[in-house]
């Protein structure tokens, strides 16, 4: 069977697949977010034993592997507590608590370089502590923390793809059901990597542009 053929028949397919690739990978990054900012402040402001709480969560997400985690909460501990997921929840959940433990890590850098004299300028004005964290210096570290999200999407991209071993379907699914029914394997997954390539260049670009437009004039 001819390249061109094959390429007509199935990169239509492929390209349905990007639409639930960057719904799973923005989705990810918006769950890790609601979960990697307020473990980022709890790690620079609370108490040491919640430090040590924190610090296990993200040694946890970090340290087992993506295609263990998916398999653990999809047959293991999703079903133990009685829930019924789908295969894209499941990815999401996942995703977002591994990009939460990464997202931490990258906010708690981000929240140590705004200057100390920020928070003491906020007590001085009669702004509580909570007050000065959530006003003053998160603002602050949320433009600061946009280079490191530009890195964890194109990660959390990639990562997507492993997701295809629950029943996904996105573009690695795709292109795997194309090629296994058509057995040109070379032009559809190198028609894949493509995808993936482009989604990683325009995601970085755009938040690239949206650091240029917010970032704080001074700041490294």
């Amino acid at each position: 069977m001819d390249f061109l053929p094959v390429l007509k028949e199935g990169l239509p397919y492929l390209l349905q697949g990007t639409w639930i690739t960057l719904v799973v990978v923005c989705g990810a990054l918006a769950l890790g977010l609601s979960i990697g900012l307020p473990l980022a402040v709890g790690t620079v402001y609370g108490p040491r034993w919640l430090r040590r709480l924190i610090g296990l969560y993200v040694w946890f997400f970090r340290g087992v592997p993506l295609l263990v985690l998916l398999f653990l909460f999809d047959f293991g501990i999703f079903p133990f507590l009685g829930l019924d997921l789908s295969a894209f929840t499941v990815a999401v959940i996942v995703l977002g608590c591994i990009s939460g433990a990464y997202q931490s890590q990258i906010l708690r850098g981000a929240i140590l370089s705004v200057p100390a004299g920020q928070m003491k300028a906020a007590r001085a004005v009669g702004m509580s502590d909570s007050q000065a964290i959530v006003l003053i210096v998160v603002p602050q570290a949320l433009r600061l923390a946009i280079p490191g999200w530009s890195n964890e999407y194109a990660i959390l991209l990639k990562d997507s793809a492993v997701t295809y071993a629950l029943g996904v379907a996105e573009i690695m699914a795709r292109a795997h059901h194309v090629a296994s029914r058509t057995y040109q394997h070379l032009p559809i997954y190198i028609s894949a990597g493509l995808l993936f390539m482009v989604l990683t260049f325009a995601g970085t670009r755009l938040l690239g542009a949206v650091h240029k437009r917010v970032r704080i004039k001074g700041y490294a």
